[in-house]
């Protein structure tokens, strides 16, 4: 049986799965391939906590967890309107087939559209083909104001 929760990171089940979860997405080569730090696996569900902004999601197929995501709320300035960001979201390798993303996807949805969202952003590794593939079947398009200047490009600089 599979469920789809809003994680209650104060439940220490939750938190764990949570940990477990994003460390298996961490390790897996669209995740980067390395293990998470040990400070980020001792101090993560306690750093989420104090963030309002920040929501995570678990999917559980018969109590075991399966997937998850972790999705900052942001504002777009253009609409004058919250937006939800899907900062990770990823299925465990054993469960992955089982259409759990596209459920998590949904969920995400409904919770945007609860909280009055404009939109949902999130970022895809090119390589990424069957994620590609999934967001586009559910509406994702690449982000962009005029054609003419073609799609908006994600860049980071790391500190």
């Amino acid at each position: 049986m599979l469920e789809i929760i809003n994680a209650d990171l104060n439940n220490p089940q939750h938190g764990a799965a949570f940990i477990a979860l994003l460390n298996d997405y961490a390790r897996d080569p669209m995740g980067g391939g390395e293990e998470l730090p040990d400070y980020a696996k001792a101090n993560l569900v306690s750093e989420v906590r104090k963030r309002s902004n920040i929501r995570v999601v678990l999917a559980f197929v018969d109590g075991q967890p399966a997937g998850f995501s972790t999705c900052i709320d942001g504002f777009s300035t253009f609409a004058c309107k919250p937006l939800l960001n899907i900062h990770d979201i990823a299925v465990n390798q054993q469960f992955r087939g089982l259409g759990i993303a596209k459920k998590l996807l949904s969920h995400i949805e409904d919770m945007a559209r609860e909280s009055g969202c404009c939109k949902i952003t999130l970022e895809v590794l090119q390589g990424n083909v069957p994620a590609a593939s999934l967001y586009k079947s559910l509406g994702f398009a690449t982000y962009e104001l005029d054609p003419a200047m073609g799609g908006a490009s994600l860049m980071q600089k790391k500190l």
